[in-house]
């Protein structure tokens, strides 16, 4: 999406008759997301959260779709900034513009400066949702994310890295539930943006617990050095989606992980079949 993108040029998409019934909806998630590639992804996070966002919006003017844009937790910036409270949509966050993590962080801000302009200035039905930590089935393996992380190595009994110390906490919503919020969004005459996430604050201590229970693995937790894209996040605050789109997360925690355990451990299970079947 760093570059335009011309449909009707796609030979493959032709079944999908984009010529005459143009297009419904478009869903902007397009941002790298790798904590452990997080400095080799800067540029990449800088065109995603600018020229990526305004091609797609380009896309939304040409066929008069409307735009779900996906922004996150950290443009309200760190907890210290709201002092641990919950916060809600019309919070002021504050972000170093020039941190090594600005790229993303401050580059989620002018993301949504970017989209609130299209709508305004071109009356396009565009529309924002703050994701908080969202966590379920097929998140990459290797990359940082504490979740599948933990699971692949607790299938495995080697240890559970916390980068983090024992205090480190973090909200956590299972994906379905994120989505059913998106959509309720996107149905509505809510413009947003609308926080969506879980208001419960965990430990992560106690969720590498719960998974090494579940996997009844003989995996040990150990504590290691925080990574840049992996931070405390604000807790958010969901009286808006639950007053206006009448949705709140119904996934718990337990449920979540064992949802997310199964799938990791079918997709470990296939990668691990010998080739020459």
């Amino acid at each position: 999406m760093s570059e335009p993108l011309d449909l009707l040029a796609i030979p493959e998409l032709n079944r999908f008759k984009v010529k005459f019934q143009g297009i419904q909806e478009i869903y902007n998630l397009a941002c790298p997301m790798s904590p452990i590639d997080f400095m080799q992804n800067r540029i990449a996070s800088l065109l995603a959260n600018s020229v990526a966002v305004i091609n797609a919006l380009e896309m939304a003017r040409q066929y008069q779709a409307k735009f779900m844009h996906f922004s996150s937790s950290v443009v309200y910036g760190t907890r210290e900034v709201h002092g641990g409270n919950k916060v809600a949509e019309t919070d002021l966050g504050i972000v170093d513009q020039i941190s090594e993590r600005a790229c993303y962080d401050e580059g989620k801000r002018f993301a949504e400066t970017i989209v609130n302009t299209y709508r305004d200035y071109y009356g396009l039905d565009a529309k924002m949702v703050r994701l908080f930590r969202i966590y379920g089935p097929r998140m990459p393996i290797n990359q940082g994310h504490m979740i599948p992380d933990f699971v692949v190595n607790a299938l495995d009994n080697k240890d559970l890295v916390i980068n983090g110390d024992e205090n480190f906490t973090s909200s956590l919503c299972y994906v379905s539930d994120a989505i059913d919020g998106v959509l309720k969004l996107m149905q509505s005459e809510l413009a947003g943006p609308v926080n969506i996430g879980s208001e419960i604050n965990v430990k992560l201590t106690e969720v590498a617990e719960k998974i090494i229970q579940k996997t009844r693995s003989s995996s040990k937790i150990i504590h290691g050095d925080r990574l840049l894209f992996m931070t405390e996040l604000n807790l958010p605050d969901t009286t808006l989606a639950r007053e206006q789109l009448s949705w709140m997360p119904i996934v718990n925690l337990d449920h979540g992980l064992d949802k997310t355990i199964a799938d990791l451990r079918s997709s470990k299970t296939i990668k691990e079949l010998p080739t020459n079947w």
